[in-house]
């Protein structure tokens, strides 16, 4: 990349991707705009990318070093090494990462005015890492991934590396904010921005931007530069995307703007000016329906509201292009405009029966539409119809144009250009008379003396090849009047008559930058001065009349003007009509010869170019008939839109993997074999084909230490052996923790199947679960009960694990499969989990400032850090962020807002707990709200709505599942009794799930719409009706007015209470029955998109598809239009009972989603405020440029090796009440002000600090650093160390000790308080330095006081030692085959039952024992989202912990095997908790003992509903309420264990 950026690089930017031997990927990048380099690392794993910012690690001074740092010093651990001139994107998409880096660049504007320079991407390339993700995806998500890479990025996107360009030029803004509408990378650019470097993708645009030199000798030099920018709001293929969709934008829209300057030498001032207009479809409602055997397409227009949204369209127009108030200062006389401008040529056929004659009466009925609603008093919106082909071939080429000009004169001379210069030196601002844009990392400045006010906007039906003509001729005179300002003369020289200032009534023409008009004053004769070359002349240096080839003809025109910049326009306009043609049509521009009528042998190629028409014709019907609906899946994934439909399993972002590179285990692993690294390569992901095999022993322990803190979510194990092998580990507990001594249970007894050499095997963590709630729920009893079988609307015993992202330590316990002491074969072991953004809060930077944000946000409402998850997340302040629509809402209501992110997250109204007071618990509130229900005596049954309303109060109350069975049998009721899963029959629970998961996905669309038309336009105001609309317990109907009255029947019980919206007096007419209905009666606005979905699903619900994303483009998106849809009211009694109550079901779902969220949020808190406690963030707005300079002095040449978040503490240690955290003595000491110190307990005389390094390092001492309060003679402590890299005491080594009291002697400064408090002093410190250094691990730090105390001392850790290693020759015997062998036991039949979810097998009387069974890995997938969106949520709906409710709370299923044996009762042999795998993955269990049985039962049970069968996969023929994927119907086999010699020939037929 070229050294032109206006930050003064002077370098190019180089991208090298490395992907070692191993696998591993490395992206070393080098921008021209920095002069260091910096390495990513792609995790293998999930994908994740990595970058902490640390010198040596992965920054460097140049690339060689990082390439020396990444290969080790050896090219040859290279795969392959791929050079690159930038990054276009990255997504990590389950089983691949996919890295877009541009490969080849062309410079197609190379200078702007400024400095700047534009690239387009000429050559690409998608590089595939692939992931050993062992997620289940669906083969629909496979092929969707495939297609993703086949977009077609070469020669249609550029981008600029210095400067924002996705605004008209210049850019009021800096380079990281663009314009999100033209900004089409914005998915793929997240992964940078989470790791603190956005600008290491660059900002990529969609279209075309080109430059041109023209002049000849003797004149002025000048350049013009086309740029188009293709609008994103709309994005797709010719019949897939025209007229106006739900985010108020056209298909085809395209920004255009032509830029011409002067080029000047280094130091002197640019001239410039430029002109914009647009081009787009006709902006209403409308599409066409390609017909193979009809010549054209039909036309159609919407039938309902085809003009709802074009007012907002031209509103965002209006926006971008009011510059009423930029030229008020300039000029003495000049007065503020009155209105913006909008002049729309229509292009369209106007002829009768021509078929695009209905798009232009409606287009002139949408223009009366917008201007009767009154919202834009301050638009002009003027439309000009001008049959472009029929005036072609009525009155030819030549006529055609010259009343084309004659059409644009009037308002091009209204609308004007903008002009201006760029200043080199700010100095000269002084003299600017105008608006004045500068940088803070730019070096000069623009004064614009004057801007475009208003746009013109041409159209045809697919904004492709009439309207690039037209636009092109109107733009050829603005153009020749750009040069004119600028002082370049087109005039040729046949021009003289146009060159008479006397023929112009005493024009006299403005002069341009940098000339002077003078008086001789001898003659008096006028003359001009350019100071520019200094010069004079007795000539006017622009006699030219503006404008004056408007009123030409077209003969005049071309006689008259110098016809070679003319041509290089014309170029430009063909390539860019090329480009944008084959991106909305996939062929080239048609009619386009009419761009070169002004060359010579212009009409030689009349006859080619109609064969050529013909052909792309041709081409166009062939690629919309086929490949449109792959191109626009293609774009929209490209984009990040529709990924619920697209890609529903993949996570958006990507789980950490702390258990590389840097962790390590504190206690050694005994091998078979000899090695030195004691287990350390069972972390490593360079050792796939590791195989370790532990001596014989009862159980196997791994204690890990993690790299990074994290909250903990799944264990990955490679299986390292054959399926045959018998020393694989049957089972594994998981505990977890921050410290050795603070280990908890997190999972016990997870199974792990026998599988094939290289299999991954994931196992879901869901956090320490409280033993007393597993009781209280019954969640361990429910395993086993029928109904967990069936499909469920969602958890109701959920059991919340806790959630800690302090996490240091799992601790992995595997159990041999035999029982007594055994071999365990062992493989790779990963950890995965979610990390805080820890560098970036200590940097107050990329994602972690947005959290200290957010917490100083949250701190000024509490007073304080959230430290307890008992916080209400649906209690706070009202956020209102809906405006009526319709109506007028005067009271205010309570609103969910979200703890952490302070966003009004659920809009309606909460009712407030019957008979509930103040002081009252959540509990008891509770208690009294089901009283109320089931009266006194409690001899009234809930039915099905009255359970589910009475979960949303359960949940506003913030009480976990497990306190509300506390408080059901406190009062005697059995919790199955208001479980609303069991109040309706199967049958109807199936279709009601089917139905509910149409409408979360049908919402995400909805989402995705509001967001992007809110691009442009701000805040887009909601009706007061939310998208749910929940009546709440004993609310009935505001009466009055309303003529529904659907909500009368209150509870006989309840206390009934009046909708919160009856003192508004709100009311509503229904869409449906025109009748006046109140809030309280209204249906949620997401009813209007269930009954708006499909005529056809509308009226049988068993067909109802998953079907998410955005209206974007489908054909079915007319009717279903979101903002039609959204914008209407229905009432309830419109509304089918199935309808209403997905309503209610989503709401529960969104507020179960809500209440994950809010406690990853206050695990957030909590783990910020135990690591730098509250004082942190008082003073976070100063620089921390000082600290850093006082850091580099206190170490000098030395690193500090002990900082969190990769340093730790490996035990714990008492801390005072008033102290600061014990972590904050491992903060980093630049990340912020140092307000408070650590305390150790007034009593304590003994503290002993056992501090993990960040990596195996060379320590050469450890430095203390002093308080504020300083030592006295009775606090100085003495001091011990010792360094070791075990966790065993015995082991560690001695570094010396130190009295603290005799080394403060001779330095007076440490003692009592500290005078001075400068930021850039270096802190009062001791410093302990060791006499040689020690590559070590750990270190022990003791400090002692010299008084007694009475707190007894604690006992030292003590830890079994490592069992030595057996001195056997274990590899021959490893590598035997196995004696006995499994083969498959045939059946007598089969039978699956409970939608397959249960398979009874009958065998045959001699059939042999049984020894196991063999089930193929399911191929259902998990979706990421299984709601609708609260508002307040954002597209791609990551939270500040980039926890996904599946982390938070995940699905495990479990299969229960039952058999038939003695007699005719059915046992229950054993119980496994399945492990994740890649479909179709054989995964072997072997039955705790052999036995013997006529029949065999399996039961699949656990989270089953929440699980789902790919998109692509599903068919909608016949209704099936649960995931076929986890059909056990084929999927089952079981095995007995023989000698193959023994079998013979049939050994080969019946193996499994």
């Amino acid at each position: 990349m070229a050294g032109s950026s206006a930050s003064g690089g002077s370098r190019n930017t180089s991208v090298v991707v490395v992907t070692l031997n191993t696998g591993e990927v490395y992206i070393v990048v080098s921008l021209s705009t920095r002069v260091d380099t910096q390495v990513i690392y792609v995790d293998p794993t999930t994908g994740l990318l990595r970058h902490h910012g640390k010198f040596g690690l992965d920054v460097f001074r140049c690339e060689n070093d990082a390439l020396d740092y990444v290969t080790n010093g050896s090219p040859g651990q290279c795969e392959s090494m791929i050079h690159a001139r930038a990054i276009l994107g990255y997504a990590a998409l389950g089983g691949f990462g996919l890295l877009l880096v541009a490969t080849k660049l062309f410079a197609s504007i190379d200078r702007l005015p400024g400095g700047g320079c534009v690239y387009t991407v000429t050559e690409s390339q998608w590089i595939k890492v692939t992931l050993q993700n062992p997620q289940p995806q669906g083969k629909g998500e496979v092929k969707n991934v495939q297609e993703f890479t086949e977009l077609d990025i070469d020669g249609k996107h550029y981008f600029c590396e210095t400067r924002d360009i996705t605004r008209p030029f210049p850019s009021h803004m800096p380079l990281g904010k663009p314009d999100k509408e033209f900004v089409w990378n914005g998915f793929l650019s997240m992964p940078f921005e989470n790791i603190g470097l956005p600008q290491h993708c660059v900002i990529l645009l969609q279209g075309f931007s080109e430059c041109r030199s023209f002049g000849s000798s003797g004149q002025i030099e000048g350049m013009v530069a086309l740029t188009a920018r293709r609008s994103r709001l709309h994005p797709g293929t010719r019949y897939l995307a025209r007229g106006l969709n739900s985010c108020f934008s056209t298909g085809n829209e395209v920004e255009c703007e032509q830029l011409v300057w002067i080029p000047k030498r280094a130091g002197q001032s640019v001239p410039f000016n430029a002109y914009i207009w647009r081009r787009g479809t006709i902006p209403i409602w409308w599409g066409a329906e390609l017909k193979m055997t009809a010549a054209e397409a039909e036309i159609y227009v919407s039938d309902r509201d085809p003009y709802k949204g074009s007012p907002q369209y031209y509103q965002r127009l209006s926006k971008r292009y009011d510059a009423r108030n930029f030229d008020v200062a300039i000029g003495e006389n000049q007065k503020k405009k009155a209105f913006v401008p909008i002049v729309c040529i229509n292009l369209l056929r106007n002829g009768e029966g021509k078929s695009e004659c209905i798009l232009v009466q409606h287009f002139e009925e949408s223009l009366n539409y917008v201007r009767s609603t009154g919202k834009l008093p301050n638009i002009r919106i003027h439309l000009i119809n001008y049959d472009w082909h029929a005036s072609i071939k009525l009155k030819g080429e030549w006529q055609t144009i010259e009343e084309l000009w004659k059409l644009l004169k009037g308002p091009t001379l209204a609308i004007g250009i903008s002009e201006g210069d760029y200043l080199p030196s700010r100095q000269r601002l002084k003299d600017c008379r105008g608006e004045i844009i500068y940088y803070d990392d730019f070096n000069g400045a623009f004064c614009l003396r004057s801007h475009q006010n208003g746009v013109i906007r041409f159209n045809c039906a697919d904004s492709l090849d009439r309207t690039n003509a037209a636009s092109y001729f109107g733009a050829l005179q603005v153009f020749v009047e750009q040069c004119r300002r600028l002082g370049i003369s087109l005039d040729s020289d046949l021009a003289c008559g146009y060159q008479s200032v006397d023929k112009y009534e005493g024009y006299t023409a403005p002069l341009p930058p940098g000339w002077e008009k003078r008086s001789d004053a001898v003659t008096g004769k006028t003359y001009y001065v350019d100071h520019n070359t200094r010069t004079t002349t007795w000539n006017h240096p622009c006699p030219d009349k503006p404008w004056k080839r408007f009123d030409m003809t077209f003969e005049d025109f071309k006689s008259s003007t110098i016809l070679s910049p003319v041509s290089q326009l014309a170029d430009l306009f063909l390539i860019s009509g090329d480009i944008h043609a084959t991106l909305y049509t996939g062929s080239k521009a048609m009619h386009s010869q009419i761009l070169t009528i002004f060359n010579e042998e212009s009409g030689k190629f009349k006859q080619f170019s109609a064969a050529q028409n013909v052909k792309i014709t041709l081409q166009r019907r062939y690629k919309n008939a086929f490949f449109d609906s792959s191109r626009q899946k293609q774009l929209e994934m490209f984009l990040g839109m529709s990924l619920l439909k697209h890609l529903p399993s993949i996570p958006l972002q990507p789980l950490n993997v702390p258990s590389r590179p840097s962790s390590f285990f504190l206690k050694p692993v005994a091998n078979m074999y000899p090695s030195s690294d004691g287990g350390a390569s069972l972390l490593s992901f360079r050792r796939k084909d590791l195989t370790w095999v532990c001596p014989q022993a009862d159980v196997v322990e791994l204690f890990i230490y993690l790299s990074e803190p994290c909250h903990v979510c799944q264990l990955l194990l490679k299986v390292s052996h054959s399926a045959d092998d018998s020393t694989y580990p049957s089972t594994v507990d998981v505990r977890a923790g921050r410290c050795l001594d603070g280990l908890k249970l997190v999972v016990e007894g997870a199974s792990i199947p026998q599988c094939a050499n290289g299999a991954n095997l994931l196992i879901p963590l869901p956090g320490p679960i409280n033993a007393e709630d597993m009781t209280i729920t019954g969640a361990g009893a429910c395993l086993h009960d029928q109904v967990t079988s069936t499909t469920s609307l969602y958890d109701f015993e959920e059991l919340e694990g806790e959630l800690d992202f302090l996490t240091h330590i799992v601790a992995l316990t595997f159990y041999p499969a035999g029982s007594g002491s055994s071999l365990v074969t062992l493989g790779e072991v990963e950890i995965l989990g979610a990390s805080l953004p820890w560098t970036g809060i200590f940097t107050n930077k990329g994602p972690g400032a947005r959290l200290n944000e957010l917490v100083k946000n949250v701190q000024k409402q509490t007073g304080s850090l959230l430290t307890s998850s008992d916080a209400n997340p649906f209690y706070g302040s009202s956020l209102p962020d809906e405006a009526p629509s319709k109506s007028v809402q005067v009271s205010s209501t309570n609103n969910l807002v979200d703890l952490l992110t302070e966003e009004n997250m659920i809009s309606d109204s909460v009712s407030q707990p019957i008979n509930a007071r103040p002081q009252d618990s959540g509990a008891q509130q509770y208690i009294n709200i089901v009283k109320s229900l089931v009266g006194p005596y409690k001899d009234r049954e809930l039915n099905f709505t009255e359970a589910l309303k009475l979960e949303i109060e359960r949940l506003q109350l913030n009480l976990s599942a497990a306190e509300r069975d506390r408080a059901l049998l406190s009062i005697g009721t059995d919790p199955a009794t208001i479980n609303p899963n069991f109040l309706i029959d199967e049958s109807y629970r199936g279709r009601l799930c089917r139905v509910t998961s149409t409408l979360a996905s049908l919402a995400q669309g909805a989402l995705e719409d509001k967001i992007n038309g809110a691009i442009g336009l701000g805040n887009i105001n909601d009706s007061v009706v939310d998208f749910w609309n929940v009546t709440g317990i004993g609310e009935s109907c505001s009466g009055g007015m309303c003529e529904v009255c659907a909500e009368t029947k209150a509870t006989a019980t309840a206390s009934s209470k009046v909708s919160s919206t009856g003192a508004t007096k709100s009311i509503f007419l229904c869409s449906n029955c025109d009748r006046k209905v109140c809030k309280t009666c209204c249906a949620g606005k997401g009813a209007l998109l269930l009954t708006n979905y499909s005529s056809r699903e509308a009226t049988n619900y068993n067909s109802l598809s998953n079907q998410g994303g955005s209206s974007h483009g489908s054909q079915v998106d007319l009717p279903a239009n979101h903002s039609m849809a959204m914008d209407d009211v229905v009432c309830k009694q419109c509304c089918q009972n199935i309808i209403l109550e997905a309503l209610i079901v989503d709401y529960v779902r969104v507020l179960t989603s809500l209440r994950r969220r809010a406690r990853a949020d206050s695990a957030a808190h909590k783990a910020l405020d135990q690591v730098v406690g509250s004082s942190f963030f008082s003073d976070r707005n100063h620089s921390s440029d000082s600290q850093q300079n006082a850091l580099k002095q206190l170490l000098g040449e030395e690193e500090s090796l002990a900082e969190f978040p990769f340093a730790s503490f490996l035990l714990p240690v008492e801390t005072a009440p008033d102290s600061a955290p014990l972590l904050s003595l491992l903060v980093p000491l630049d990340s912020g002000p140092q307000h408070s110190y650590w305390k150790a307990p007034h009593d304590t005389a003994n503290v002993e600090f056992s501090v993990v390094l960040g990596s195996l390092s060379d320590v050469s001492g450890v430095i203390l650093l002093v308080s504020s309060c300083g030592y006295s003679d009775s606090d100085a402590p003495a001091v011990q160390i010792w360094a070791s890299n075990k966790i065993d005491q015995e082991g560690r080594s001695c570094m010396g000790k130190w009295d603290v009291q005799s080394l403060i002697a001779s330095s007076s400064e440490l003692y009592g308080p500290e005078n001075s408090t400068r930021r850039d002093q270096i802190p009062r410190h001791v410093r302990f330095t060791f006499r040689n250094p020690v590559r070590c691990r750990i270190i022990w730090i003791t400090l002692r006081l010299q008084r007694p105390v009475g707190s007894p001392v604690r006992e030292e850790l003590e830890l079994t030692s490592s069992q030595s290693s057996d001195q056997l020759k274990f590899r021959s015997w490893l590598e035997q085959p196995p004696r006995l062998n499994r083969f498959k036991v045939p059946i007598e039949a089969e039978r699956a039952i409970d939608n397959d979810l249960v398979l009874e097998q009958y065998l045959p009387p001699a059939s042999p024992s049984l020894a196991g069974f063999r089930l193929d890995a399911f191929s259902a997938i998990k979706p990421r989202i299984t709601h609708s969106p609260p508002s307040g949520a954002d597209i791609w709906d990551t939270s500040i912990t980039l926890l996904e409710d599946r982390h938070i709370s995940p699905p495990i299923l479990y299969i229960e095997v039952s058999a038939i044996q003695d007699g005719h009762n059915m046992m229950t042999i054993a119980e496994y908790r399945l492990p994740e795998a890649k479909p179709g993955t054989a995964l072997y269990f072997d039955f705790p003992k052999q036995i013997q049985a006529r029949r065999i039962c399996f039961k699949l049970l656990g989270d089953v509903a929440a699980f789902a069968d790919d998109p692509a996969e599903q068919d909608d023929s016949g209704f099936r309420p649960l995931a076929a994927g986890l059909s056990l119907s084929n999927r089952i086999k079981l095995y007995y264990y023989a000698d193959p010699y023994e079998l013979g020939k049939w050994a080969s037929l019946s193996a499994i």
